[in-house]
């Protein structure tokens, strides 16, 4: 069996446990790892110390930090597993968890950060239930019948029904009553990562045409889809639209990304990183939005620079880090290093000049673009230019310098030069620094594959 390129973790609904993954699990098949996460109440497990959010969010990291293995993982989530996925992001964003790898999250019919909009008598009823203790078998098969578009396959439909028997009368009552009612945007904030949410047409409060208002805030990458006939159960109604949905947005991940080793992953994860550089590697390590607009630069140019960082930092077909948007993205912030000789242009002006100059000769050969490449640098200018040789040559040095720059802070780029000191100023371990400084040798905690030379990976790698 070949080993799954990237796991899954699954946080089942409200009433349902981990035996909800496993149809979504049987369509991805081995490309995939499908890791349930039980929340608190589900399937017989114990119940929270306390009805909030938070206390989920606690126990699923707590599933993940011991099911990780460092590599890359996404989350899938239904329903009342969305609310607690966007807490658990925006843990993984901050740092403040040890965990790594969160590339993209899969959302089906979720529950939203602010309150949830479900009806008041809708919840007064399912109160109702739970009230003298656990679910009767008839008001489980109402829950159910309730939340599908269409009865689900005679295999499902009683498991699903003693599932929700199964649930904790108090965790049932919690989420009505304090979960699914609590406002967690604050400290979720904004989740820019790629997200694809999928929703019934026939689901009455978390439905298809809900969905946009409730999460474009939350995931401004979100991409909508609606499932016709669909209603609230999608992992059980549309397993096989599921599972697509994963391996759509795992494919375009990885095109859009360069992937950290696991190795390299858990030593992030682990605490001698600090929570504050392990949250910079995560946002560092994010995949590229495919959709991305330029913020400082004109579509033109920041085309132009796309093809500069092409011919100057050589990279796979396949996975490549986006360097000129992210450049651009970091002028529009107003980074830079901040010098310059008194009255230049700016960071932001100065690469628009300069790439305005250079696109009216801009040629198609790569090797034609090399030559011009040398020109500039050497400090010639360009034909019928307006920036003199010495002012063109100067700011394409800042380019050379930003792009390497980008390319040298992702992680998977500290990977493969092999620098692994990020790792070393943790204060609340005994020791973070190296035992061993000397040739060809390493610490155990460093992974096994530092100053193994890397085998060329593009034409000019192995040119």
């Amino acid at each position: 069996m070949t080993a799954a390129e990237c796991t899954v973790f699954f946080l089942p609904g409200l009433g349902l446990d981990a035996a909800a993954a496993q149809p979504l699990a049987h369509e991805l098949g081995d490309r995939f790892r499908v890791v349930p996460v039980t929340l608190p109440g589900q399937g017989g497990s114990p119940d929270a110390t306390d009805g909030s959010v938070s206390a989920q969010i606690d126990a699923a990291l707590a599933v993940i930090a011991d099911e990780a293995d460092g590599g890359p993982w996404l989350l899938c989530a239904h329903s009342m597993g969305g609310k607690v996925a966007a807490g658990i992001a925006s843990r993984v964003r901050d740092g403040d968890v040890s965990v790594f790898g969160l590339l993209g999250v899969v959302l089906l019919a979720p529950s939203p950060p602010t309150p949830e909009p479900m009806p008041d008598e809708k919840r007064s009823q399912m109160l109702a239930w739970a009230e003298d203790g656990s679910i009767a078998e008839t008001d489980a098969q109402t829950f159910v019948d309730d939340n599908v578009g269409a009865p689900l396959p005679a295999e499902l439909q009683q498991p699903t029904v003693a599932s929700v028997q199964a649930m904790s009368p108090l965790a049932w009552r919690r989420w009505l009553e304090e979960g699914s009612l609590e406002d967690t945007t604050s400290s979720v904030g904004v989740l820019d990562l790629p997200c694809t949410v999928l929703a019934g047409d026939q689901d009455d409060a978390l439905g298809a045409a809900v969905q946009p208002d409730l999460l474009s805030g939350v995931y401004p990458r979100a991409r909508f889809v609606s499932l016709p006939g669909a209603g609230h159960l999608l992992p059980l109604e549309r397993p096989v639209r599921v599972a697509r949905a994963i391996t759509e947005l795992w494919d375009e991940i990885v095109a859009h990304s360069a992937i950290v080793p696991a190795e390299w992953g858990l030593v992030i994860a682990s605490p001698r990183t600090t929570a504050r550089v392990r949250s910079t590697l995560a946002r560092r390590a994010l995949p590229d939005d495919a959709d991305y607009r330029p913020r400082a630069l004109e579509p033109e140019q920041l085309d132009l620079l796309r093809q500069i960082a092409a011919r100057l930092v050589p990279q796979p077909v396949g996975g490549a880090i986006d360097l000129a948007a992210r450049v651009d993205a970091d002028l529009a912030a107003g980074g830079g290093d901040g010098w310059r000789p008194m009255g230049a242009l700016t960071d932001d002006e100065a690469y628009r000049a300069g790439l305005d100059e250079l696109v009216a000769v801009w040629p198609t050969s790569p090797d034609e673009q090399d030559a011009l490449i040398r020109t500039v640098i050497d400090g010639k200018g360009v034909p019928g230019g307006q920036l003199d040789g010495a002012e063109l040559s100067r700011w394409f040095e800042d380019l050379r310098v930003d792009l390497v720059r980008e390319w040298l802070i992702h992680p998977a780029s500290l990977a493969r030069v092999g620098y692994d000191g990020f790792a070393t100023g943790a204060e609340d371990v005994d020791f973070a620094g190296y035992h061993e400084l000397a040739a060809d040798t390493r610490d155990d905690w460093e992974p096994s594959d530092l100053g193994v030379v890397p085998a060329p990976e593009t034409q000019e790698d192995a040119a």
